[in-house]
């Protein structure tokens, strides 16, 4: 392995660790106290264990199905099963989150992943399609459920809402960096190490995620979006509809989501062919950890810039969508050219290769801001519902890309996702003009507030005056 990969993981783990140290030195407006800390400790354990599992999945899934004998027809058709569940089935229960419970359905999380790692040790198409239909439930309940919960219980114990940009940096950095990292070493200690077969990694993710799910049996209090008994699935879609369509914000911030995510699941396609177009020999573990370190980075920088008074969410993110489209359109422009030996990258496969590295670092500053604007914006009665409406449009288009991603060349997938990061950057600005728009009319009414009442004021005391005279 040559030397270039250890320099840019080495340059990235400096980088995440001076950030991370920086991000504690940070004084915050009123010191959090032990049992917010308590509070934050709890969710941040249960957040890397349920990560976790799911990182520990990830490297295999392929693989296995590979190991099986499964042709790529076969297992891109599995691959969209999961999708499609998400899009579906996974939207329904998600939503369902907000009337019985998002603590059940960190709950539901668990059984659903646990059972679809007991399907990967059947051989049988049918038996792990359906595996992959529970996995995709599991994704919708991973990215709203546990959002959800959080932001629910931090409003109900009254803690400062400041404070949660700091919890969403954090879980990043550990759930989607640091124990990305540890799993992908782990499972390849499984397999490769040990050489206990391709399904070990997914007994393993069983394991952490029953562990997880005891914690949060344990831990874990109640909490609701709208509980009342007399509200339906459906009135709660009505409800979630008639918001995103009567209030632009909304409908912005789940195209945001939905383009920056699909781009991003279009480039896990995207990478490995795109850094080996010749065929050369790739140390996936080790470029893994690089994009992982890159995501830590960025994870630990948006706890950084969330810390900032004088920046907004609202305009660095837009800073961020267009250098991420920028970082997707240097293999549209740079070619791929033959590296000197199969071992090695050429040249512009490094300029790839850091321009990849650049575009994790968007992608770990964008989940916690994400994640802060939507707890700052969307009610919280529906925020399940919400977020899962937003991951409709999302599944469908990965399940379209990857119906079709045979069809296209490399640079056209690359710069359709650049194009997509361009569109994001536009709804940002957008958003941020709203966000700006709303402020500048609260304190136009707050002034003329202040106004009205000093007119009040003077025309009582002139009242007064004039009854002392008389």
């Amino acid at each position: 392995m040559e030397a270039f990969y250890v320099y840019l993981f080495m340059v990235g783990a400096v980088a995440a660790a001076v950030f991370e140290y920086g991000n504690r030195l940070v004084k915050v407006t009123a010191a959090p106290d032990l049992a917010f800390r308590g509070f934050k400790t709890n969710y941040l354990v249960v957040y890397s264990f349920m990560m976790a599992g799911d990182w520990l999945q990830g490297p295999y899934v392929y693989a296995l199905y590979e190991h099986y004998g499964f042709t790529r027809g076969e297992i891109g058709r599995l691959f969209i099963a999961g999708f499609g569940s998400s899009m579906i089935f996974g939207t329904v229960m998600g939503s369902l989150a907000d009337k019985y419970g998002r603590k059940r359905a960190a709950l539901l999380y668990v059984v659903c992943y646990t059972l679809g790692c007991f399907t990967k040790h059947a051989p049988n198409f049918w038996v792990l399609f359906f595996g992959r239909i529970l996995c995709g439930i599991a994704t919708s309940l991973l990215y709203s459920a546990f959002e959800s919960w959080v932001v629910g219980e931090h409003n109900k114990r009254g803690y400062n809402p400041e404070w949660l940009g700091g919890i969403f940096s954090q879980a990043v950095f550990l759930g989607n960096g640091l124990v990305a990292i540890l799993a992908g070493l782990f499972s390849h200690s499984l397999v490769d190490t040990f050489r206990l077969g391709p399904v070990s990694p997914f007994d393993a993710a069983a394991i952490v995620l029953v562990i997880g799910g005891v914690i949060i049996a344990l831990t874990w209090t109640e909490n609701y979006g709208d509980s009342s008994e007399s509200a339906s699935l459906a009135e709660s879609f009505g409800k979630a509809y008639t918001l995103i369509m009567s209030d632009p914000k909304f409908a912005l911030l789940g195209a945001m989501q939905s383009l920056f995510e699909g781009s991003m699941y279009t480039f896990v396609f995207l990478w490995t062919p795109a850094l080996s177009p010749n065929g050369e020999h790739l140390p996936h573990g080790m470029i893994f950890a690089c994009f992982m370190v890159s995501s830590m980075v960025g994870s630990a920088l948006a706890g950084k810039l969330m810390s900032l008074t004088t920046i907004k969410v609202e305009r660095y993110m837009q800073v961020v969508f267009a250098f991420a489209a920028l970082c997707l359109t240097i293999p549209v422009v740079v070619p791929p050219a033959k590296a000197s030996n199969s071992d090695s990258l050429s040249l512009a496969g490094k300029l790839h290769l850091l321009a990849f590295c650049g575009f994790e670092v968007c992608v770990g500053i964008f989940w916690p801001s994400m994640m802060t604007m939507r707890s700052a914006h969307i009610p919280e009665e529906i925020r399940s519902t919400v977020i899962n409406c937003f991951r409709i449009p999302l599944n469908f288009f990965v399940c379209v890309i990857l119906y079709n991603v045979g069809s296209y060349s490399l640079s056209t997938m690359f710069g359709m996702c650049a194009s997509f990061l361009g569109i994001c950057f536009a709804c940002q600005r957008q958003f941020a003009v709203l966000i700006h728009q709303e402020q500048a009319g609260s304190h136009f009414d707050e002034d003329q507030r202040l106004v009205a009442a000093a007119k009040l004021e003077k025309g009582s005391l002139a009242a007064e005056a004039e009854a002392a005279a008389v």
